[in-house]
């Protein structure tokens, strides 16, 4: 959902105030100060101020705003229930306030070439922001707040000596933040589009998204009623189709009647209109501490997430009812402080990282136009993932119908449980057992362990189990206890794994992922010291250039041409191997900085012959191993590749290269791409979250034209049916949901009230098909209710 720009008219500041000192301390010990100075008058700063005088009338409370009372730059906000019942729980005048004023509504229109489709449920509420800013003037002024407007706020170092708190509410261009920079330490990430704020003089009846496909891109608009009269509407594009377009040519005037022209139909012809509209470019600010001393950011001063997403007035708010409340809570103002930090940190992450999926996804939007209207609709309502399939579900059932009918689900079938065909093999459904490393073999032989942690998990009916990195020579395991397919006794020992699979669960592949760990290898079990060296015993290591992978590690030597066709022949015995084990489909793990994986990346690659430099030549030697071992691989079953579709490190594969990696492995006859990422360098700095490696394999399988398998965070099973139904995978690999439940796919479907042909129960566990039946634990209720004189009803 969307919300206003900024958190404060202070953010429209050009300048930057600088402090003259850099340690502001607080004068009173106390956590209840009594002289509060509040920078910035938009809703977050307003309604700070107004719960600080609330919770203290003794407390002064001065709220600095350079502009005019009545001056806004925004058109409309909305708030979610969420957000609502914490200003009716706080202060139930303002709460009562806004609802006077809210327009409400449930629906979300989403228009793709010509087509509408509508989901509704959604609960939408919303008002002018100009609106918002009048209820919080009158609470303030009502409580006693000094309210000065016209007016510039004292250096963030004065405000800090003569007050006891000072609340930083100045917005995305925060001169308080500035002052203090590098206490503060910002990171301020620009994103690719260009966006401008519009009103109309109508109310659309839903929440309304259009895409224009125009000569010079696409284009897209979001709008939104916020009065029975009004609309918000935002048009946003890429930079090059902003520029394409001639927009950087035209005034506001112009900008704005080009706008309504483009989308004339969403508009019914109708004009827009602007206020002071600007075209600007989004930024996320992450901070590293959100207060010093006495000083404290809040709002977009301290964080901004995406306007898609509804949050910016929204954080601003929960910030000020967090803030007020740990002042109240904690004993002394750094206590408070950091309560407040600690409380909304993980709440602004959570947000931000669904902000940035979110504006990821318009970013790259001309991605999906091929999609059908109805699939497209879906995808965008579930982009931020804060959606799923189940939530769309409960909130409009006959729309999601209609996508899994057009998806191709049979009836009462989940989209995790449809199949799904790799060349001769079909999956009965589109769950993976990850690869996972289970250090526990003896020398590369896998054992009973083996046997019962593969097998368990094949009877728990997920479509394909994979196997470990199965290494391709005793110098290419990671650890003593790795397995292998180097010897006629190990091939023999994994023989017996697949025969069990077969047998024991009729309707389950079992795939081996083939590696070498390069210079990875000769460490420590995982649980001895993950990537420590072992303590002797060690053995010589090989990678494309003579790169340690830590410091402390062992240096690998650089392969010469006679050593890379030893690699590729091992590859290749090792997937003869394979063959005669019986497996169904084999991996080749050219991820995580293993030894394929470290010819792919320019961090590990610094080869000066023809494996090294270009993409082109650093991917000659994957290929190379790719095609021996698809030589030698039964034509019939499916062969993969795992990748690392970005190192996370400055000068790593990037995700236009791991694009076209994935384009060249499919042109040599790879199946599908497994796409992982990073644990290609030490220094690596992921981004983890739900999900989190999801939109690299969403973009592989749009822009490589090749199925993929998703993985990384994927933990329920709506985010499984929510990524296959959005079309942004073709299968998921779960690895810790598997270690928590072997049975977690069988057990997906009895939630979801599915039994069919893509979660068979094996005949002997039939009778728990059902969860077991808990103890009672509700009561009969009495009949009558009996008072007598005196007593309380």
């Amino acid at each position: 959902m969307l919300s206003s720009q900024g958190s404060g008219a202070n953010s429209g500041a050009r300048g930057t105030a600088r402090a003259t000192t850099t340690n502001p301390q607080p004068p009173a010990k106390t956590s209840h100060p009594l002289h509060a100075a509040i920078v910035g008058g938009g809703p977050g700063g307003l309604y700070t101020a107004a719960l600080l005088k609330r919770l203290a009338p003794d407390r002064e409370v001065t709220v600095y705003e350079r502009n005019a009372p009545d001056d806004t730059f925004g058109f409309g906000v909305v708030l979610s229930d969420e957000t609502l019942g914490g200003i009716e729980h706080a202060d139930p005048v303002v709460y009562e306030a806004l609802k006077a004023h809210f327009v409400r509504w449930d629906d979300i229109d989403i228009v793709h070439r010509n087509t509408r489709h509508t989901s509704g449920g959604h609960r939408f509420a919303a008002l002018g922001r100009r609106r918002l800013l009048e209820i919080l003037h009158d609470r303030c002024r009502d409580l006693g707040v000094d309210l000065r407007f016209r007016a510039e706020a004292p250096s963030p170092d004065r405000l800090a000596r003569t007050h006891d708190l000072v609340v930083a509410a100045d917005g995305v261009h925060s001169a308080t933040r500035e002052a203090y920079r590098d206490v503060f330490r910002p990171h301020l990430a620009p994103h690719r589009c260009r966006y401008i704020w519009l009103a109309a003089d109508f109310a659309f009846d839903a929440f309304r998204f259009e895409i224009a496909e125009t000569e010079h891109g696409v284009m897209q608009l979001h709008g939104y009623p916020y009065a029975p009269d009004a609309s918000t509407v935002i048009v946003e594009m890429r930079e090059e189709v902003w520029q394409s377009a001639g927009f950087d040519e035209l005034d506001e005037a112009e900008s704005t009647a080009r706008c309504a022209k483009i989308f004339a139909d969403a508009l019914g012809g109708r004009p827009l209109r602007s206020n002071k509209s600007a075209w600007t470019t989004f930024r996320t600010v992450v901070n590293e501490r959100w207060s010093h001393g006495n000083v404290v950011l809040l709002g977009d001063a301290a964080h901004t997430a995406h306007f898609s997403i509804g949050s910016g007035t929204k954080l601003a708010v929960e910030d000020a009812l967090a803030l007020a409340a740990c002042l109240e809570e904690q004993p002394t103002l750094p206590q408070a402080l950091a309560a407040y930090e600690e409380e909304r940190r993980p709440v602004v992450a959570s947000t931000q990282r669904a902000a940035k999926a979110s504006l990821e996804w318009f970013e790259d939007l001309d991605r999906y136009l091929g999609q059908s209207p109805r699939q497209f609709a879906f995808n965008l309502l579930t982009r931020s993932r804060r959606v799923t399939h189940d939530n769309l579900r409960l909130r409009d059932a006959d729309f999601t119908d209609s996508v899994e009918r057009e998806f191709g689900c049979p009836p009462d079938t989940p989209p995790m449980f449809t199949p799904f065909r790799l060349r001769g093999l079909t999956l009965r459904n589109r769950v993976v057992v990850s690869a996972m490393d289970m250090y526990s073999a003896t020398d590369g032989v896998p054992g009973d362990f083996h046997l019962v942690h593969l097998g368990a998990r094949a009877l728990g009916g997920a479509a394909l189990v994979m196997t470990e990195m199965v290494c391709v020579s005793a110098e290419g395991r990671i650890t003593p206890g790795c397995a292998g397919l180097y010897t006629g006794r190990q091939g023999e020992a994994w023989r017996r794994i697949t025969d069990f699979v077969h047998a024991g669960a009729p309707g389950t592949a079992i795939g081996v992922q083939l590696g070498h760990s390069g210079r990875k290898g000769s460490t420590r079990l995982m649980w001895e010291g993950m990537d420590e060296p072992l303590p002797d015993g060690n053995w010589p290591l090989v990678a494309p250039s003579p790169l340690p992978y830590r410091p402390g590690s062992q240096t690998p030597r650089e392969l010469s041409r006679a050593q890379l066709t030893d690699v590729r022949q091992q590859f290749r015995t090792a997937a003869e191997r394979v063959a005669q084990a019986g497996f169904d489909l084999l991996e080749l793990h050219c991820a995580h900085g293993y030894l394929l994986s470290s010819f792919l990346s320019p961090l590990t690659n610094h080869r000066t012959d023809a494996y090294g430099g270009s993409p082109e030549n650093r991917l000659r030697f994957p290929l190379e191993v790719f095609d021996a071992v698809r030589e030698v691989w039964p034509g019939e079953r499916p062969m993969t590749v795992r990748i690392s579709a970005t190192d996370w490190a400055e000068g790593g594969t990037s995700a236009e290269e791991a694009v076209g990696i994935a384009r060249a492995f499919a042109a040599h006859g790879a199946d599908a791409v497994d796409v992982s990422t990073g644990q290609v360098v030490s220094g690596e700095r992921p981004e983890f979250g739900r999900s989190y490696q999801t939109p690299y394999a969403d973009r592989i399988r749009h822009e490589a034209g090749v199925p993929v398998i998703a993985v990384g965070a994927i933990s329920s099973w709506d985010d499984v049916n929510s990524l296959i139904l959005a079309g942004r995978a073709d299968l998921c690999a779960l690895a810790r949901p598997h270690l928590y439940d072997p049975h977690w796919t069988l057990h997906a479907a009895a939630e979801q009230g599915y039994d069919g042909p893509g979660a068979v129960w094996p005949a002997p566990y039939r009778a728990g098909s059902r969860p077991p039946r808990t103890g009672r634990t509700d009561a009969p209720k009495p009949r009558l209710t009996l008072h007598g004189p005196g007593q309380d009803v």
